[in-house]
């Protein structure tokens, strides 16, 4: 071979080995880009857990709900008097009754609620319970003596009014459209430290957390996480758009502070509570006449139902509103109107949007079967009258509620009905006196006139009366219905 022949060779060589490194590249090149275009749409099996950059228009705005609320959330100082045991040696000495009472002025706080421009403004009831005065401060630190407009202690609320114009108020929201989830503030005036405004979380709604000793209380309280303590009942709970949507009522703690969870009255019932003390000057209480009972695993499977929903009825009254409608016992309520009810508590709180006299319908489950019925509800004596619980008549008597401050006198923590005037009938028969306070019948504690009527209409058989005379007399009395 000459090296002509060499040179061609070598150059062809050198030609085939490039173009194959071309090739070869050029697939290599191919494969990254397929590669590369896969990786862009293929979802990632893993996330860092920082949060990515938002716009400001995406962040939740405390600012203006807060603005909207502290000018109408008030600060609430009451002064009563207080029995205090103390020691005289000189009692002791001559009388042998060393410790004597003595009244001491006491003063509690609290928050509340400016819900017009007028000067109503709504508290809870134990905020204000045994008060002989109550004063409002305003976020610009004028003061008011208020006066009492009615008290609830079934819901723990009670409504007071200033005489004052063109006051900030806050709106009523729609505590039924809230959500689990939903931010929150709490604004009220903690440990007397004015105006302070806390955020958290809707955690859980209708709860029943036992904390109301009343009979027929109404508890379906809406849970949250916002920081609430001591101070703080009777303040606003307000939705990001500075709507009222609850009362700032309880929290859950074993210490008194506030250890995660707080509990606000809903104001879908606050706004009936309100509307009745307006126009009544008390509550007006609608009822079904029916006994209820939450349907748990056990019981869905004692009934052989399909789902656990509804609220069971365990017994029911025949002059009820329900028992009138046709429905029985043993009946599941499904809804009230259209809101769905899985709880005594959410049909509690749907009831208590009604007056007596007023129209709803409701939808049972009757063993697999759907039906509804339109009711008319009734008061608690089984008519649809408009009731004024502060008096009241039955077996002969005329019946008061006990005054406060008569109460106060004798003692009685738990207040009493008095007897106003006595005709015949079981009272004078049984040696009863005019002017005598009834203050429990059949060993149940006895505060106000409904309650005296309520268990001597539906009693039968022996009946035992406890009470006081206003001179201090203890005196006990039995009789018979039939």
């Amino acid at each position: 071979m000459n090296f002509k022949q060499f040179s061609i060779t070598l150059a062809l060589a050198l030609l085939i080995s490039l173009g194959a490194i071309g090739i070869y590249h050029q697939s290599i090149q191919d494969r990254l880009n397929e590669i590369s275009r896969n990786t862009l749409y293929e979802e990632p099996m893993s996330r860092f857990t920082s949060l990515p950059a938002i716009s400001s228009s995406g962040n939740i705005d405390f600012i203006a709900a807060a603005e909207a609320s502290v000018h109408s959330v008030v600060h609430v100082m009451t002064k009563s008097m207080k029995d205090q045991a103390y020691y005289n040696p000189l009692y002791d000495f001559f009388f042998g009754e060393g410790y004597q009472l003595r009244q001491t002025p006491v003063t509690s706080s609290g928050s509340g609620v400016i819900i017009s421009k007028d000067g109503y403004i709504v508290t809870n009831n134990h905020v204000i319970e045994n008060a002989e005065e109550v004063y409002i401060t305003l976020n610009d630190k004028r003061n008011f003596k208020a006066s009492l407009v009615g008290a609830d202690p079934t819901t723990d609320i009670a409504l007071l009014k200033i005489e004052q114009e063109d006051l900030p108020f806050l709106s009523f929201g729609n505590s039924d459209h809230i959500r689990v989830g939903e931010w929150v503030l709490a604004v009220g005036n903690p440990f007397n430290l004015n105006s302070t405004v806390t955020a958290g979380i809707v955690s859980a709604k209708a709860r029943n957390i036992n904390i109301l000793s009343k009979k027929f209380a109404i508890e379906s309280f809406i849970q949250t996480d916002a920081a609430v303590n001591p101070g703080n009942s009777g303040g606003a709970l307000v939705n990001t758009s500075g709507e009222l949507i609850g009362i700032n009522t309880a929290i859950a703690s074993r210490t008194g502070s506030f250890v995660g969870y707080s509990f606000a009255v809903p104001v879908n019932i606050v706004k009936k509570i309100v509307a009745d003390m307006i126009e009544f000057g008390e509550v007006q209480r609608a009822y079904l006449g029916v006994s209820i009972q939450d349907i748990d695993d056990a019981k869905a499977k004692e009934l052989e139902l399909d789902e656990i929903k509804g609220v069971y009825i365990a017994g029911i009254s025949e002059l009820g509103a329900a028992g009138e409608a046709g429905i029985e016992e043993g009946d599941i309520i499904l809804f009230i109107g259209q809101n769905p009810v899985n709880s005594s508590s959410e049909l509690q709180e749907q009831l208590s949007k009604y007056r007596p006299g007023d129209e709803i319908d409701v939808t049972i489950d009757r063993r697999g079967n759907i039906r509804n019925f339109h009711l008319i509800l009734k008061n608690i004596r089984g008519n649809t009258d408009i009731i004024q619980s502060n008096q009241g008549e039955i077996f002969g008597a005329s019946l008061e509620k006990l005054p406060t401050a008569e109460a106060r006198k004798l003692r009685l923590s738990q207040g009493g009905v008095k007897i106003t005037s006595l005709d015949k009938g079981k009272f004078s028969e049984a040696g009863i006196q005019e002017g005598f306070i009834i203050t429990s019948i059949n060993n149940q504690r006895i505060s106000g006139v409904d309650e005296v009527i309520s268990i001597l209409s539906n009693l039968t058989g022996g009946v035992f009366v406890e009470g006081i005379y206003p001179n201090g007399r203890v005196a006990y009395y039995a009789f018979g219905v039939e």
